[in-house]
């Protein structure tokens, strides 16, 4: 690589981008072959190494201490004293205001890192790494928990990075954002480099030297044949963790056999209704309905437990699939049964079904490309993507009244995306209503039959995918016009 220099390494889930980064960044000892650095061969032992010589990097999952404020992140293992042995932590201070204000990440020192937006902890890692005097920064799929506007956020810093001087390894499988940013991209697929390509290469071009095969990067479906609502949603109210009002008199259905996409910039009580729908959050007001019966009323009571909803025949793909979806420390096939352990054919009462477990899970692995070495295997040691695939395996495995799907394909490639696409609407096709949250507008637009726009708590407007991108986004920034309340597919 080249001093100001962003170089893309592409590929699909599991082809071994991070572990080869991992390597270069001393958290893994290679087993042959040699590293470079200005002609220098290194052996890194240690991410400290790795430092010394000038490479940082920011993994995808962030490694901050929450309750630590910016500026005591940012010197954890590089502390500096003054004379009486006291942490100087007005230092660091001045590191992180000095770092920030020359790259524009505009990051307050003081700031707990728990009270941040994903995107500004994101800089905080990046932040991390500058004051180290870094000369090569990795980022490893960096964009996978941003919002359309934090990406291009982060675009901003990287090509003001490159402009300083800096070489950054951009990790990924997102074409648009390679497309967008990178000066070369190296393809590698299943731990092997397949190809190089220039940025003005094709998506479909280069979807194609990633995955192996042809990609189709639009979702082919017919029209829906909508059926009886199966989700009624009427006046619900949700406040958050704080007390706040975040779900405001919010009507909503769905119908068999359709898939309502609501769009709308993450944090507008998406979140908060889907956790009321599921019975992980009480509701302050109005009732949700599935097939007619009750799941909250207008007493705020709420029938049933998330287990309750579950074996009523509802799928549920949360956003945050650490959190919510999977025990990181259980094995693949522990994690495809979490919602079903107790039910023929996989245990009765206080017993399992190992045997039962296993088949199964050997079928749904196969079935749904997840790349790992066993069934075995601890779900926390699977790449982001491949994870994603074990919660849409177990939830799509399953006869279904209603999938919620909230970030479907988050952090998940191109081939993993197409496939989990054509689930989806398959899933529609054999009269499953479906609720399709997501940040991606071109994901609403692809694959919804109505879209809801949400802003601060509300549905600003009910339309139809044809409508232009256009007015969904400004409807996204809370801008509504004489019609916009209008639902126009009706």
């Amino acid at each position: 690589m080249e001093p100001g220099e962003i170089h893309a390494l592409l590929g699909e889930n599991g082809a071994g981008k991070s572990t080869l980064m991992n390597v270069l960044y001393g958290l893994l000892t290679p087993d042959e072959g040699e590293i470079l650095v200005d002609d220098v061969p290194q052996r890194f032992g240690s991410p400290r190494d790795a430092i010394g010589a000038g490479i940082g990097m920011v993994h995808q999952h962030f490694m901050l201490v929450p309750v630590f404020t910016v500026a005591e992140n940012v010197m954890l293992g590089a502390e500096h004293t003054t004379g009486i042995g006291w942490l100087n932590r007005r230092k660091a201070r001045r590191d992180v205001a000095e770092v920030s204000e020359r790259y524009g990440l505009r990051v307050d020192p003081d700031a707990l890192v728990e009270d941040l937006p994903v995107g500004i902890q994101q800089r905080v890692e990046i932040i991390k790494a500058l004051v180290r005097e870094v000369d090569l920064l990795i980022l490893d799929e960096p964009t996978a928990v941003l919002t359309p506007q934090e990406i291009d956020d982060l675009l901003d810093v990287m090509r003001s990075l490159k402009d300083a001087g800096k070489s950054i390894v951009f990790i990924t499988h997102k074409l648009k954002e390679v497309k967008a940013i990178a000066d070369r991209i190296t393809v590698i697929r299943r731990g092997q480099v397949v190809g190089a390509a220039q940025p003005d290469a094709s998506e479909d071009e280069l979807a194609a030297l990633m995955v192996g095969r042809s990609v189709k990067l639009t979702v082919d479906k017919l029209p829906a044949s909508p059926g009886d609502p199966v989700l009624d949603v009427a006046g619900l109210a949700v406040v958050d963790d704080r007390g706040q009002r975040v779900v405001d008199d919010i009507d909503l259905e769905v119908r068999h056999g359709e898939i309502l996409g609501v769009a709308g910039v993450e944090g507008n009580g998406q979140t908060e209704l889907i956790e009321a729908i599921m019975g992980l959050r009480p509701a302050i007001g109005g009732t949700v309905r599935l097939n007619g019966r009750a799941i909250h009323d207008t007493l705020g009571h709420q029938y049933g437990t998330t287990s309750d909803i579950l074996a009523r025949g509802v799928g549920y793909v949360p956003a945050d699939r650490g959190h919510d979806g999977l025990v990181a420390d259980f094995s693949v096939a522990e994690n495809l049964v979490l919602d079903t352990y107790r039910r023929p054919p996989y245990g009765k009462g206080l017993s399992l079904r190992p045997t039962a477990i296993r088949e199964s899970a050997r079928e749904r692995i196969d079935e749904f490309d997840v790349r790992t070495s066993s069934y075995t295997t601890a779900v926390g040691t699977l790449s982001g993507g491949n994870q994603q695939k074990v919660v849409v395996a177990r939830e799509m495995s399953r006869p279904l009244e209603l999938l919620i799907a909230a970030q479907p394909t988050r952090g998940v490639d191109v081939g993993s995306t197409e496939f989990i696409h054509g689930r989806i609407v398959a899933e529609r096709d054999r009269g499953t209503g479906v609720l399709l949250v997501s940040s991606e507008l071109d994901e609403i637009l692809a694959l919804a039959d109505r879209i809801a726009v949400m802003y601060r708590g509300k549905v600003l407007a009910v339309v139809g995918p044809d409508t232009p991108r256009e007015r969904i986004g400004l409807l996204m920034a809370g801008v509504t016009g004489e019609s916009a309340a209008e639902e126009t597919d009706e």
